[in-house]
């Protein structure tokens, strides 16, 4: 598919992912349309973007019908995030919203529907070098199990001729405006409440935002419907590397390090105290598990069949990212 002059809507387009993807789906000569759940980020991003920008959740059929006229492509960003969330929250909006604008956009004419799912799928304890194939385990984690839901019920309204669909699999996704790798971590060297699990030897299977949004490109254009594909930066850089070069950038000590198994009464703790005094919850137990993962992802399906090939290192990556926090209040 030439990506051309193409409409684009991209769901949760005021999000991190959704906010990039669009500004360089206009780069490509795309026109980009939006639809977002608040009100709160409309004028700027039609301002900035240029994008026409439609407010509304995405199990409103109404709103996705108005988002999708006229789209030739669905990038479906849009999602529940927050660790606390229950599964029934993660369901009805990551599950149910997701199928409710896929069935939408076909019934709209749309051609390609691209759904952000998540490295998640394959839980904590993978095979090195785990491909599209699995295993897939659900790890009795609401995220992981509806992130599995999804794209099993997606793969079922895939048509090739008149309604594809593509599933992505990032990994870690860093870079300017990311909150799990780059805000809150930040956040929490400042307060000196950031910790390293076990010397931070495990592996982050990080993407840079630029790259896995070529990555998406790619797949568009490839017309790769009906295929799923794990996106990283093919690299297995440890937690401690990368942690460490993050603290570097923002001028901070680097973090210290606590066995795994101690980590998570802390966590237990921070969480009880956030909850009893009604904030926000920012970290859970089963970040432990996230950093301590062995193994990296497998991304030669995406080498082999996208020719994807990350343009942005992680030095690039993270000179980028410094440039950001230099104008950025976080």
């Amino acid at each position: 598919m030439n990506l051309n002059n193409k409409t684009i809507l991209i769901t949760g387009i005021g999000s991190f992912i959704g906010w990039r993807a669009a500004e360089l789906a206009r780069e490509r000569g795309m026109k980009v349309r939006g639809l977002q759940r608040s009100k709160d980020k409309v004028k700027v991003l039609q301002q900035h973007l240029g994008a026409e920008v439609i407010v509304g959740s995405v199990n409103n059929p109404v709103a996705a019908r108005k988002a999708c006229q006229g789209a030739t492509i669905v990038l479906h960003t849009a999602g529940v995030t927050q660790e606390n969330a229950s599964l029934e929250q993660f369901r009805a909006v990551n599950v149910g919203g997701t199928i409710n604008m896929a069935k939408v956009a076909m019934h709209s004419g749309v051609k390609a529907f691209v759904h952000l799912s998540s490295s998640m799928v394959y839980g904590f304890n993978y095979p090195d070098h785990v491909t599209e194939r699995g295993p897939l385990c659900r790890e009795d984690n609401p995220y992981c199990q509806i992130k599995i839901e999804a794209e099993q019920k997606l793969l079922q309204l895939n048509t090739p001729r008149n309604f594809g669909i593509i599933i992505i699999r990032p990994g870690d996704v860093y870079g300017p405006g990311s909150i799990p790798w780059t805000i809150r971590p930040l956040l929490l060297m400042r307060k000196r409440s950031f910790l390293l699990a076990n010397g931070g030897q495990g592996v982050m299977n990080h993407v840079y935002i630029d790259n896995l949004i070529e990555a998406i490109f790619l797949a568009l254009e490839k017309e790769a419907y009906g295929e799923i594909f794990n996106i990283t930066d093919g690299q297995e850089t440890s937690w401690k590397e990368y942690f460490t070069r993050l603290a570097e950038i923002a001028d901070l000590p680097a973090p210290l390090s606590m066995p795994a198994s101690l980590i998570r009464l802390p966590i237990q703790l921070r969480r009880l105290g956030q909850k009893l005094l009604g904030e926000n919850i920012d970290t859970l137990p089963a970040s432990v598990d996230l950093l301590t993962r062995p193994y990296a992802y497998s991304v030669e399906k995406a080498q082999s069949q996208l020719s994807y090939k990350p343009k942005i290192s992680l030095e690039e990556g993270l000179k980028r990212t410094q440039e950001w926090l230099r104008k950025a209040d976080i």
